[in-house]
């Protein structure tokens, strides 16, 4: 499911081919699910299923490595970052924004942001400098500093599939699921735009400066921001006023719905925008406006489908990224680049986590900080994953021979470090913090409703007197009420059919969808 295989054989030997190469695919990505399957039936915690895909591809890549695999075969596993950018990521994304629980989530917006853009550009910065520092110090490869910056860019971006598939299995309180996830999505728009602005300026040095710098990406961030929130807009007052939800119009009414949200990533691809913040925020605001104005039967297909093409496309980016590592040529010989990276990112993360937590709690009252042990869990959660991987594989071709390859072995390394050492002790690691509960979940879930904000359990019960505990309520509230006031009052009567569906948000989340938000991302 890469590209076609190269030139040089007969129609019918291609054909072949690519029938034999998509059934292996088809056999890695069953063996996947039921291995996944059986995992989590048995509670074996310590191969998660994206793990277990990983090691799948590794193994299948390295059988086919050291074997007289037909070059014609291998060239269907190659993975190309611009299939992984155009149809893998863009509904793994969208079923992230689409599966959102809105009340954790935007009660937590505030944090949520602190940690994906100034707490990924900080540790980008950080990587960076301490990369070429140990360059200059003769410790490891030196490179460019613009490069180094490039490479903690890049490598800044966290994918942890792993850690959340573990986080709903143990039941872990809703924050701080709410902030990995989020943070997660954020962080891989904010890793790729300053991918690219450092690319930008490393090809273009004499006329950049770091005031440019952060202007493009601002540009970047709002300009696709604005994209996607609009695409959706516009989905919204479609699908109220065109009177699709009929009987003979719900095979239309689907369709229209599934290609909206490629409309939003394509478009800002196209404009030099970041896809995924567009098609992200699509998704958020479909699902809060146009999802309404949907056919019962068209809401229940459109769950279902983004959810299952969702599973199909993680899974299977695993599996083509472990099969890819196995494959591909890696620089070996630079050990000394890899180890301290390993340890350069694990102080940048650290570094980014607690600055972060630290800055968002100066703003919060003494029931809505969060706590050390979320903190600590957040840090361990930094996995690196897809992402990383294809952003590293396009340095191969941005960077100088030799030095995109070093990085590329580099980021592999980390990546499968990450995903089976980390992945694999995550459980250990939620027990040993005291997070996971047996009714946390619902516990949050009605201090939620009282209090709309992060109540770290380590505080209910040493709380403040009631009288000051409301005040500090009454001044959260006027926060947050603005925005609530105008959606409820003026966006959700002007963009939906349904009014009752205000309260939607409100109500305690059904069990299947709360499965559905937990298990997708």
């Amino acid at each position: 499911m890469g590209v076609s295989p190269a030139v040089g054989g007969s129609p019918a030997k291609e054909q072949q081919a690519a029938g034999v190469g998509i059934l292996l695919q088809i056999m890695m990505l069953v063996l996947s699910f039921v291995l996944g399957h059986v995992l989590r039936r048995h509670k074996f915690y310590y191969l998660p299923e994206a793990s277990a895909s990983l090691l799948i591809g590794l193994i299948v890549g390295g059988l086919a490595n050291i074997s007289d695999t037909e070059t014609s075969i291998r060239a269907w596993f190659n993975f190309h970052e611009e299939f992984f950018f155009l149809f893998l990521l863009p509904p793994i994304i969208f079923q992230s924004g689409f599966s959102l629980s809105p009340k954790p989530f935007f009660s937590n917006f505030g944090a949520i942001v602190t940690f994906s853009i100034l707490g990924t550009f900080i540790a980008s910065v950080v990587t960076g400098v301490l990369v070429y520092i140990g360059g200059r110090m003769y410790l490891m490869f030196g490179l460019p500093f613009v490069e180094c910056l490039m490479f903690g860019a890049l490598i800044s971006a966290t994918d942890p599939v792993t850690v959340l598939s573990i986080f709903q299995e143990l039941g872990t309180d809703v924050n701080l699921y709410a902030l990995v996830f989020g943070e997660s999505v954020l962080n891989d728009a904010m890793a790729i735009s300053l991918y690219r602005t450092m690319s930008l300026v490393r090809n273009h040095a004499s006329g950049q400066n770091f005031l440019m710098v952060v202007v493009r990406f601002l540009e970047t961030f709002v300009g696709s921001m604005s994209a996607g929130v609009g695409v959706g807009f516009v989905s919204a007052l479609l699908f109220k006023y065109a009177g699709l939800d009929v009987d003979n119009l719900q095979n239309l009414e689907c369709c229209l719905f599934v290609l909206f949200p490629y409309f939003s990533y394509m478009l800002a691809e196209g404009v030099t925008l970041s896809g995924i913040v567009s098609i992200l925020f699509t998704a958020i605001v479909m699902k809060h406006y146009t999802y309404s104005n949907l056919s019962e039967n068209s809401q229940r297909f459109a769950s279902s489908f983004f959810h299952l093409i969702s599973s199909l496309a993680e899974t299977f980016t695993f599996i083509y990224m472990g099969f890819d590592i196995a494959m591909e040529k890696h620089s070996w010989s630079h050990v000394g680049f890899i180890c301290f990276s390993i340890l350069f990112i694990i102080v940048a993360r650290a570094v980014n986590v607690f600055s972060c937590a630290y800055l968002v709690n100066l703003f919060r009252p003494v029931q809505q900080k969060i706590p050390s042990n979320h903190q600590k869990a957040l840090w361990y959660s930094g996995l690196r994953g897809a992402m990383a991987f294809a952003l590293a594989l396009q340095s191969v071709h941005d960077l100088p021979e030799g030095h995109g390859q070093i990085i590329f072995t580099a980021t592999t390394a980390i990546i499968v470090l990450t995903v089976l050492l980390i992945g694999g002790s995550t459980g250990t690691m939620l027990e040993a913090l005291q997070v996971v509960g047996d009714d946390r979940d619902g516990h949050l879930g009605e201090i939620f409703e009282a209090n709309n904000g992060y109540v770290a359990p380590s505080y209910i019960e040493a709380g403040p007197s009631e009288n000051r505990f409301k005040t500090k309520l009454k001044e959260f509230h006027k926060r947050t009420s603005s925005f609530s006031a105008l959606d409820k009052n003026y966006l959700t009567p002007f963009f939906t059919s349904q009014n009752e569906d205000d309260d939607e948000d409100d109500e305690p989340m059904p069990s299947s969808r709360r499965e559905g938000f937990m298990a997708n991302r």
